[in-house]
Parts: structure tokens; C-alpha cells; sequence
């Protein structure tokens, strides 16, 4: 396969798959930590009116979400891509950072929750996505 075709596939289904991922952690999470009574995680405006109603243990999966999508997206990109690998794990981070730097503006969440998860789980999680899938130590 041409490498330049490959390395586009590379970063489509990183976004793809991370996505996935941290929407079906997202789907789950409401089965293992129920909400507050009468909110739909997966509704933005749901989630903000009740976000006074969150406590900690809420968080868990939103940040599990968002670090396993991330890690997940950037392995497959930095597997499949042909060349630029780490590039490619370190990119698919730079783009889901900025959903979660977005997210932040749109959810009034907790400031300790908005730090841990700007911080831990996008750029280093897709480092070591991207560790993992190249084998380099």
C-alpha cells in the first residue's frame, strides 16, 4: 500500500477508534456508577444542569474515557501508519486535547477534575499509546 495512503488511513482510524472507545466507556459508565437521579450522560445540556450533583466517583469514567480513548486511538494510528509513528500516536492526543480543552469551556466540571484530565490523559497516554504499538522502550 502507498505509505502516504497509509498514513492517512493511519490517522482516520485512530480517530475513529479512540472515539469509539471513549463513547462506549461513556455508554457503560452509567451501568457500573449510576448518575445523579434524572441525568443523561450522554445529553451536554443534561449534564449541565445537574453537573452540582456530580461527585467524585462521577468522574471516573469520563477520565477512564478519555485516557483509554486517547491511548487506544493513538496505538492504532502509530500500528498502522508507515512511517512518522510516533508522530502519528502524539497527534491523534493533540486532537482529542483539544476536544477535552473544548469540553472544558462547555461543562462547568470541577477544577480538580479539569486539570487531571487536561494534563494526564490525552498527551501522555498517547505517548505511551504510541510506545506500546512501535515496542521502542
Amino acid at each position: 500500500m502507498n505509505p502516504m495512503l497509509r498514513n492517512i488511513l493511519a490517522a482516520l482510524a485512530g480517530l475513529v477508534f479512540g472515539s469509539a472507545v471513549n463513547m462506549g466507556i461513556i455508554m457503560l459508565s452509567s451501568s457500573v456508577i449510576p448518575p445523579p437521579e434524572g441525568v443523561d450522560v450522554t445529553n451536554m445540556e443534561s449534564i449541565k444542569a445537574a453537573m452540582h450533583l456530580f461527585e467524585p466517583k462521577h468522574f471516573l469514567f469520563p477520565f477512564l474515557a478519555h485516557a483509554l480513548g486517547t491511548f487506544a486511538g493513538a496505538w492504532l494510528a502509530a500500528f498502522i501508519a508507515a512511517s512518522y509513528k510516533m508522530r502519528f500516536a502524539l497527534g491523534i492526543g493533540i486532537f482529542f486535547l483539544i476536544g477535552g480543552i473544548t469540553n472544558v469551556f462547555m461543562l462547568p466540571a470541577p477544577p480538580w477534575f479539569s486539570a487531571l484530565d487536561l494534563i494526564a490523559a490525552y498527551i501522555p497516554m498517547a505517548w505511551l499509546g504510541g510506545k506500546v504499538a512501535t515496542g521502542k522502550k
